[in-house]
């Protein structure tokens, strides 16, 4: 088991359970979140390595979370990486300007997610 914590924010069930999967495979500790109120909370308690920030979310979505997040000094450093099925074009660069370093498209490629998720954790 790597000691790598990952925290994944998804409101959708199925892709929820393909991401754990997913990384579980890769051996990752994970914890979860259904929504982003909860998952600012669950960061600000676990502090982990790696955050993957569904974009739409109940309530609060993910880019309004991710601006939170960036705007939190104790938090600032902590990679996320966009999970969205809206991959429309200007998507990824608005993701990238409210503080995302990546990007993972839905439905997800499990090659291109182990690749996206490598590059941000020591792997």
């Amino acid at each position: 088991m790597r000691d790598e914590n990952i925290l994944v924010i998804e409101d959708n069930e199925l892709n929820m359970k393909l991401v754990r999967e997913l990384l579980q495979i890769g051996g990752y500790n994970i914890f979860e979140a259904t929504d982003a109120e909860t998952g600012l909370n669950m960061i600000r308690e676990h502090h982990p390595d790696l955050i993957l920030m569904d974009i739409q979310l109940p309530g609060m979505d993910g880019l309004c979370a991710t601006k939170l997040i960036k705007k939190d000094p104790s938090l600032k450093n902590i990679p996320i990486i966009a999970l969205t099925a809206y991959a429309m074009k200007g998507d990824k660069e608005k993701a990238l300007l409210a503080g995302c370093i990546g990007y993972i498209s839905k439905p997800i490629n499990t090659r291109e997610f182990f690749e996206t998720v490598a590059k941000f954790t020591r792997h």
